[in-house]
């Protein structure tokens, strides 16, 4: 039997009464229903209802931040915390060239450029390395305290490192480099729900943070978002922003600056609050699956993508880490034609039209990661 074969035999193993087997699909085994039809009798089915604000509640009492504002989608949250963080047009703000594409949209959002930087060997998440080389070696902290790049002048004004697959990055490291050179850093948590960097929730340890309720994410909204922040001044102004800048009044219709329609509608969350009371069995199930590829994946000579040390991961999306492109691209072929959802990593930001250009560094770990990774069924097994 060849190696491609028996991964697939131990994916098979693990969801034996499945013909065919998702990449990830949504838990919906709790109070959803009744949620959402209190939600739909309320009449309160948009921006407006004690769902979302109840979701915003409890995602603060989950994570420690002192604030959640809840939006229409991950990039929403990510658009709206970059600009909250000072990025303005014509910046730069550094992020890794291994994410999906929305990271690298919510920056040119902003009229700002992405500095692409690599990301470790084995860890898809941000190089503390690389960060710490391309801001001493191309950069400059002025008498203002701004950091510069030197070349083209651009203020460095956010690095966004994304906890990919939900795995977190070195925020320890990376904090620290971006302390000293006076940058804020960002979290694109989008896939981490239920992720922890020692005693603190991904998205909570940066100015500001951003989390994901997509359909395919460990917990759903269908479609939304979470910014975090510990800042109340932030917060609210997150608020605010989103909800169109409206002043609040009782009737009248009054907008004190450019605003986003950017709040998650009530039936959104509550979807969100049915599925937070299921999060730690979603969470203990997807670690218990983790937990027999890693010791079945060992067997069939696959590596197994771990959570780093000191972290805990919610395992959102498990990979393996095959020996080459040629290996990957068989076994994403023999996977999908027996009815076993796998897929390759997203593709890279730079190899694409819109952002070819962009300044990025030599990607080594990056590469070598696209060519040999890929996901396999992560879905809870409740």
């Amino acid at each position: 039997m060849s190696a491609n074969q028996s991964i697939i035999d131990i994916i098979r193993g693990q969801f034996p009464d499945q013909e065919f087997i998702p990449l990830h699909e949504p838990v919906f085994g709790g109070r959803e229903k009744e949620y959402l039809g209190e939600c739909i009798d309320s009449i309160f089915v948009s921006s407006v209802g004690k769902y979302v604000d109840r979701l915003e509640e409890v995602f603060v009492g989950y994570t420690g931040a002192h604030f959640a504002v809840a939006t229409v989608n991950g990039t929403a949250a990510l658009h709206t915390a970059l600009m909250l963080a000072g990025v303005t047009p014509g910046e730069a703000v550094i992020t890794q060239a291994l994410t999906f594409i929305a990271t690298a949209n919510a920056i040119s959002y902003c009229g700002a450029a992405p500095v692409f930087l690599d990301v470790e060997k084995k860890q898809p998440a941000l190089s503390p390395r690389a960060l710490l080389k391309f801001l001493e070696s191309q950069c400059e902290v002025q008498n203002d305290g701004t950091c510069r790049d030197r070349r083209t002048g651009q203020r460095i004004a956010a690095c966004v490192p994304v906890h990919v697959f939900g795995h977190p990055a070195d925020l320890g490291e990376i904090l620290a480099v971006c302390d000293h050179f006076g940058v804020p850093v960002v979290e694109d948590a989008a896939e981490s729900i239920g992720s922890w960097y020692g005693a603190r929730h991904t998205g909570t340890l940066g100015r500001l943070g951003i989390v994901s309720f997509n359909g395919n994410k460990a917990i759903t909204t269908g479609g939304g978002g979470m910014v975090l922040t510990d800042s109340e001044e932030l917060g609210h102004r997150a608020k605010h922003i989103t909800t169109t800048a409206k002043v609040p009044h009782r009737w009248d219709y009054s907008h004190d600056q450019v605003g986003y329609n950017y709040r998650m509608p009530n039936i959104n969350a509550a979807l969100g609050c049915a599925q937070m009371e299921n999060l730690d069995d979603i969470l203990a199930a997807k670690r218990n699956l983790a937990a027999d590829y890693r010791d079945e994946m060992a067997v069939a000579g696959a590596d197994f993508m771990d959570e780093p040390d000191g972290c805990r991961s919610n395992f959102w999306l498990n990979a393996i880490i095959l020996a080459n492109r040629e290996q990957r691209d068989a076994f994403l072929q023999a996977s999908n034609d027996q009815g076993v959802m796998t897929r390759p990593l997203w593709g890279l930001p730079v190899d694409m039209p819109m952002y070819r250009n962009a300044r990025c560094d030599d990607l080594t770990h990056t590469r070598w990661l696209f060519e040999r990774v890929v996901n396999i069924p992560s879905s809870a097994r409740l």
